[in-house]
């Protein structure tokens, strides 16, 4: 008998984790499972031949992605070509939904008999734009997504749905010990995440920095840890030298749950990392800087009056959040520096962070849960 095949698509480093997990429970469930598509290294450390660099595929934001515009087409050919030619079983992608999304459409319109199609990691349809659900129906068969409330979106479209919980929970974040790293004196350890993309580093990142010049000035007694990946440690290392601030940079995937635990207090641009850092109990506050354009596109359709995944997930403030307009150095600054110094601000903090882990289900197991869900799907020709 044949074996199965799936086509997998990821384009940042959460959905690389995610795939390679995916990729674990499915082998498990199935040994003899085909792997093949587009991926990171750590999918490609279980078996992935990626079709090209992951990295082409990292981009966000509308005015981000224009200048890319020629390129991400060019790879959504390529994409498109690759999955006719290896005829899959099912095609899944995940996350990158401006890159996924024209992937699915071009093979649901393109073949005559189109494999499963499933995306991993809904669209925030709750957040903004919930029509997207009716028109992803149109082409998918299956949405994996992350969190409890969002399935009922998609199965009121008549869209197969689960929610499986988050992938962090299954990489090792709860049972991590805090790293020994920098200094062991009375320096305060301060964790800065100045994003995973080239425009965050631009624009929030360097925000983050100025106001980590400003906290320095209050207490010359801090030191930075600053996780980054591999491809950014240049341009991260070269943004903070002019801080003459004790630091260590880390590009360490293996040992990043360690290294989050390690900070004492921290400051993010927002993103997957806030919630990370909300389950690392790490107490913090979020940034985010858009362009002007990507802003005004995003205001006329956001429902959520929070950006945190935190604070989306409990209703409350948790987490203070400096975006667009607020996010500015001084502002972001004063309310570091008012973390760092107040311990029942931070306890409080994690009392939410508690409240958090609960709602995530840290007994789950994601992949596992999602390779469950999707083996039944391989029967491509049969559609609900």
């Amino acid at each position: 008998m044949k074996p199965k095949h799936i086509y997998l698509i990821a384009g940042e480093a959460s959905g690389d984790f995610i795939g390679a997990q995916l990729i674990i429970a499915l082998k498990k469930e199935n040994p003899d499972i085909k792997i093949s598509g587009v991926g990171g290294k750590l999918m490609q450390k279980q078996g992935l031949r990626s079709l090209f660099p992951m990295e082409d595929l990292s981009v966000m934001g509308i005015a981000e992605i224009l200048p890319r515009l020629p390129k991400l087409i060019g790879r959504i050919n390529q994409c498109v070509t690759d999955i006719m030619v290896q005829n899959p079983d099912m095609v899944l992608t995940i996350d990158a939904p401006d890159f996924s999304f024209r992937v699915q459409k071009a093979i649901r319109k393109k073949m005559i008999e189109p494999p499963r199609q499933v995306h991993y990691v809904a669209p925030t349809v709750w957040a903004w734009r919930e029509k997207r659900a009716l028109k992803v129906s149109y082409f998918l068969d299956a949405m994996v997504c992350l969190f409890d409330f969002e399935p009922p979106y998609f199965e009121k479209v008549g869209l197969k749905s689960i929610a499986v919980g988050h992938p962090m929970i299954e990489s090792g974040i709860i049972e991590a010990t805090p790293a020994l790293i920098g200094s062991d004196d009375d320096h305060v350890k301060i964790g800065v995440f100045l994003g995973s993309r080239n425009g965050e580093l631009k624009r929030t990142g360097s925000i983050l920095i100025d106001a980590v010049r400003q906290m320095k000035a209050y207490n010359n007694k801090i030191e930075l840890i600053v996780p980054t990946l591999p491809h950014l440690e240049k341009t991260v290392t070269e943004m903070l030298a002019p801080l003459d601030i004790p630091m260590s940079v880390v590009t360490d995937q293996q040992d990043k749950w360690s290294v989050f635990k390690a900070c004492d207090t921290a400051l993010a641009v927002s993103g997957t990392v806030g919630l990370e850092l909300a389950v690392a109990d790490v107490p913090h506050i979020i940034a985010y800087k858009a362009s002007p354009l990507t802003a005004f596109m995003i205001r006329r359709l956001i429902k959520t009056p929070f950006a945190h995944l935190a604070n989306i997930l409990l209703e409350e403030y948790a987490v203070p959040e400096f975006i667009q307009e607020d996010c500015n150095a001084d502002l972001i600054a004063e309310k570091a520096i008012e973390l760092m110094n107040n311990q029942s601000l931070r306890d409080q903090q994690k009392f939410y962070f508690s409240q958090v882990r609960e709602k995530l289900g840290i007994n789950n197991r994601p992949s596992e849960k999602a390779a469950q869900f999707l083996l039944p799907l391989f029967n491509r020709y049969v559609r609900t």
